[in-house]
């Protein structure tokens, strides 16, 4: 039996695997290839949608599908499909009206799984597109005819987003749909039960390992519910402080290889699994 054979390793991408320049450590690379050599499962869970992870894939090559849009799909990127994911209800245009209406400079993107829509851009959308690469494709959310995966506001100021929050939340369909804090200019809302952690659950089921056996690192809100589903949970010393809350322990920051850290650590035994 080799030694990480039974392993489920879970990783976020940007402010976790990435380093703040948006790239994965030498040290990172050769940890992920080590712990795949010797029989674990490497992949990732992240906020992005497939559009813009398949730069990630070409770099770490994960051996089994990896988790998109804050744990509303799982997706085989070797057979370019989804496996599963799930759809907002139609009620959601009911919130989406209510931010525009209220929050004009609040930026407003949807996601279809096949598509990212700006229906309203701000200098943070901007950002967004800077930081993923992907298109700038508008369109009114109104004239969406596919399901909507999720969608995303934008704004520069973390009060504006607090306020948003606090708007959503006053919401009479607010128990209908879950809500996170996915970065510091991003806000979103999710179907009912989408969560990073349940979707941990899901794809440990699929590649049939024991949740026992599932590592799980992250640095911001939306991993906080992955992080304690894992069966060792770890926040990067960047991490906000409700992730560094929830892990069983705090690992080196992003930009110090991190993923390096928690695999040498678990290969010395320093850390059981």
């Amino acid at each position: 039996m080799k030694k990480f054979e039974g392993l489920l390793f879970c990783t976020d991408l940007d402010g976790t695997l990435y380093s703040n320049d948006k790239t994965v450590s030498k040290e990172n690379l050769a940890s992920i290839e080590y712990f795949k050599s010797e029989g674990g499962i490497f992949t990732f869970i992240t906020g992005r949608e497939p559009k813009t992870a398949k730069d990630i894939c070409k770099t770490i090559s994960p051996n089994a599908p990896y988790g998109c849009l804050n744990g509303g799909g799982i997706y085989d990127y070797q057979q370019d499909k989804y496996l599963w994911k799930i759809a907002l209800c139609d009620e959601v245009s009911e919130l989406i009206c209510l931010v525009d209406e209220q929050m004009p400079l609040v930026g407003i993107m949807l996601n279809t799984g096949n598509e990212i829509i700006f229906s309203k851009d701000n200098a943070a959308m901007q950002w967004f597109r800077a930081v993923t690469g992907v298109s700038k494709i508008t369109g009114d959310y109104n004239q969406v005819k596919e399901p909507i995966l999720k969608v995303v506001f934008a704004h520069e100021s973390g009060e504006e987003l607090d306020k948003l929050a606090r708007l959503l939340a006053s919401h009479p369909l607010a128990d209908k749909f879950d809500f996170i804090r996915s970065e510091f200019k991003l806000f979103e809302i999710l179907p009912k039960g989408a969560s990073k952690g349940n979707l941990l659950c899901k794809m440990a089921k699929l590649l049939n390992i024991d949740m026992e056996k599932t590592i799980a690192v992250g640095d911001y809100n939306n991993d906080v519910s992955m992080i304690k589903a894992a069966g060792i949970g770890f926040a990067v010393a960047n991490a906000v402080p409700e992730a560094k809350a929830a892990a069983d322990y705090i690992t080196v920051s992003n930009n110090g290889s991190a993923i390096a850290a928690i695999i040498n650590g678990i290969d010395k035994g320093v850390y059981k699994v």
